[in-house]
């Protein structure tokens, strides 16, 4: 797993304008909807899954206050979180593996705009488990090292003791991997030591990585990512292309 590519990946995607962060802020909007319905508790203490979706709020810089409002909606409106996940997975050019994780409250509209970002971008939906198995689903935790001025060998007992499953120092970043069952409890005891997180999440880790060397696989790939990316009921989107 390449660490560095992910962290400049999220650095990238902070310094977007305020209209590529207004759309961040609301798919996190929907997650958390989703978290306080499903967790049963608009009340962190008592909803893991809430919390480790405020986590991903404030990795993201989302203000508290939208945080809480965010919450406040979806527990006072019934309706306010009738959204259905479904994952897509399929291929594109090259070979390469993607996986698109969607919130949606309409399943036609999001399976055809997906179809549709694959087709332009010269590749296709699969059936459900034709890319999976190429990827680990694990908790990662990213750490700037610009923001961290602590030593690596003590961030490295603290995240094992805590319960990590291993620790990389890249150029520029930490990358702390867990079991996703252990996520939760690994990232509570690093944000309790006060440690700045970049990044906190569930994800998936592809095994192997696909390098594309032709230009127009390249400008393929980025068109189904960027229309992807833009797509307000697509959550999250997992590759094995080789930026």
């Amino acid at each position: 797993m390449s660490g560095h590519s992910k962290f400049a990946n999220i650095k990238h995607k902070k310094e977007k304008n305020d209209a590529a962060k207004g759309k961040i802020f609301t798919k996190i909007g929907k997650e958390l909807a989703v978290a306080v319905k499903e967790g049963g508790s608009s009340d962190p203490a008592n909803n893991s899954r809430l919390r480790d979706v405020i986590a991903k709020a404030k990795a993201n810089n989302m203000p508290n206050d939208t945080i809480e409002r965010n919450i406040k909606r979806a527990d006072s409106d019934a309706n306010a979180a009738n959204y259905e996940h479904i994952t897509y997975e399929g291929y594109g050019p090259g070979g390469t593996a993607i996986i698109v994780e969607t919130l949606t409250d309409n399943k036609n509209r999001t399976a055809s705009n997906v179809k549709n970002a694959f087709t332009k971008g010269n590749g296709n939906v699969g059936t459900p488990g034709c890319v999976s198995f190429m990827f680990d689903k694990k908790g990662q935790i990213i750490i700037d090292k610009e923001e961290y001025e602590g030593d690596s060998d003590e961030l490295m007992m603290q995240a094992l003791d805590a319960g990590a499953e291993d620790f990389v120092e890249e150029e520029d970043s930490y990358e702390i991997m867990t079991t996703p069952e252990d996520f939760s409890a690994v990232r509570m005891a690093l944000e309790e030591a006060g440690l700045p997180m970049a990044s906190a999440e569930v994800t998936m880790i592809p095994q192997t990585y696909v390098k594309l060397t032709d230009e127009k696989d390249i400008a393929s790939i980025q068109k189904t990512l960027d229309m992807l990316d833009d797509d307000d009921d697509v959550q999250d989107v997992y590759h094995n292309w080789e930026e």
